[in-house]
């Protein structure tokens, strides 16, 4: 096999021709080569798909951009005219749905952004078939806009979709280096009867939370896409046999009310009020902080009426294992000064995804948190911020960092939690070998970067710990499964290291 390779060639030239429609200025800068550069085919050819992409947002379905070259082979140079024809400007007809058997037509047609009798628009096709995937009622989603017969300025978008299992029963579905063995019954239907709606009833028996829950949530409340959720629980913690964190028990119900409000695609805005109704009790080698905050060394009885909102933009293609896209959330809780407690929480979320390579995915992950108190009580210790764990600061044991206690009497060293906390986390994600193809298995690299500070701590970069290591994600049908192995590499005396950490389940 014998090859040329030939000269390199260097592009002289770009320029736009034919019937553009679309002000130049605006087509110009979707061409990705420039005069200078290296003549390179692949972006020769991402140039015409996204002309073309953008005349079809204007209407222009069959637009057809040609680049034609003009060599100078003695200067090894080439001037490139993008030829523009955009064709008929055409209407969508109609829209039919087909394979769903279950979920009504009004759950997939509420997520389509192309309307019927509306010019075609590529960008809204796109954006629909991103938001039925995106209700996970489905295991494949195709599109198709085939020409109207006998027109030749109509299409008609035809939606396929193949309907997977949207509810499950699950039983003893949990296993965590930090809680053990979870013992636990989950109902849970995300498209229940059809409707969209969801609907989880949860029992879960851990060693350190037992929680019984039932969350109802509609996401259409409105037709303009206003959701309205309703949430009940009942929730003990025992931190006795969490080692590396300050023993108490409490006991907390409640109950609440939730909405979300569309901005716009990407953007939406939360509210909503819940009560909360917490009775603490301490041991004997519960904390002097915690005695503190009851007053006394038998516990306490804290109620709290809480108001919160968050604003949330997600651009991310995917929900389980993006590609690429941004999501931020900034939240706010405070409570209302009409009952035990008086705190606000503030809280911040930027996490990016990007392939650089195919099924080879970075992100690049930022928090922080703030709480304090804004009257005379101290701020509720239960409440506090913890870090460390699989799904924090891996290769430190759960909950571990931050400021630390001693029981005087047996010397044991425990995590108190804090008002603020600083997250960071860099990974890198690729398929696992032989597996390459899967949308279950995930393989990465991390380094992550954390830690928590009290009330009478500012927050200090010199004080975060890191680790570093390998993990496995693996979206089963009993739940998510996560393997790390993780090595801390600042670890500093008192710390609470742990290189292999599991969470098998839904996490309650």
């Amino acid at each position: 096999m014998n090859i040329t390779e030939g000269e390199k060639y260097t592009i002289s030239e770009v320029k736009l021709a034919g019937e553009t429609l679309v002000p130049e200025d605006e087509l110009r800068k979707l061409i990705q080569i420039q005069a200078g550069d290296t003549f390179n085919r692949g972006k020769v050819t991402e140039t015409s798909k996204a002309i073309s992409d953008r005349l079809g947002n204007d209407g222009y379905a069959f637009a057809n951009v040609n680049p034609v070259p003009e060599l100078n082979k003695e200067q090894h140079t080439a001037a490139f005219t993008f030829f523009v024809d955009p064709g008929k400007r055409v209407y969508v007809r109609r829209i039919n749905i087909v394979g769903n058997t279950r979920t009504r037509d009004e759950v997939i047609r509420r997520e389509v952004r192309q309307l019927e009798s509306a010019w075609y628009a590529s960008s809204k096709i796109n954006r629909s078939k991103e938001r039925i995937r995106r209700t996970d009622f489905f295991s494949d989603v195709n599109l198709e806009t085939p020409a109207v017969p006998g027109t030749t300025d109509q299409v008609d978008l035809n939606i396929s979709v193949v309907e997977k299992s949207t509810g499950s029963v699950q039983f003893g579905a949990g296993l965590s280096s930090s809680q053990g063995v979870v013992f636990g019954v989950t109902v849970n239907q995300n498209n229940f009867l059809g409707t969209g709606n969801r609907v989880s009833a949860q029992v879960n028996t851990g060693r350190i939370n037992t929680v019984y829950s039932l969350s109802l949530t509609d996401p259409y409340f409105t037709p303009d896409g206003v959701s309205r959720g309703i949430d009940v629980y009942r929730r003990d913690i025992d931190t006795s046999r969490l080692r590396s964190v300050g023993s108490y028990q409490s006991s907390s119900y409640g109950g609440g009310v939730r909405f979300g409000i569309p901005l716009n695609e990407r953007d939406s805005i939360t509210f909503g009020i819940a009560t909360d109704f917490t009775t603490v009790d301490l041991q004997a080698d519960s904390p002097l902080q915690y005695r503190r905050f009851c007053n006394n060394a038998s516990g306490c009885s804290s109620d709290s009426i809480a108001l919160n909102a968050g604003w949330t933009h997600d651009s991310r293609d995917s929900i389980f294992f993006p590609n690429n896209g941004v999501l931020q959330r900034l939240t706010g809780e405070v409570s209302l000064p009409v009952l035990d407690l008086e705190y606000y929480k503030v809280e911040y979320k930027h996490a990016w995804f990007k392939e650089i390579f195919k099924g080879v995915t970075f992100m690049a992950n930022g928090e922080i948190g703030y709480a304090d108190t804004y009257g005379n009580e101290n701020y509720p210790f239960f409440k506090n911020y913890y870090l460390g764990g699989v799904n924090s600061v891996r290769g430190f044991r759960n909950g571990s960092l931050g400021p630390r206690g001693t029981d005087t009497t047996t010397g044991f060293n425990f995590a108190l939690g804090g008002t603020k906390r600083l997250l960071g986390n860099v990974e890198l994600f690729f398929p696992v070998p032989g597996l390459k193809d899967s949308n279950q298995f995930k393989m990465s690299a991390f380094i992550d970067a954390g830690n928590v500070y009290g009330a009478d701590q500012s927050y200090s970069l010199g004080d975060l710990r890191y680790a570093g290591g390998l993990g496995v994600s693996w979206i089963s049908p009993f739940g998510p499964l996560k393997i790390v192995f993780a090595k801390a590499l600042n670890e500093k005396a008192g710390d609470d290291t742990q290189v292999l950490q599991f969470q098998f389940g839904q996490q309650f």
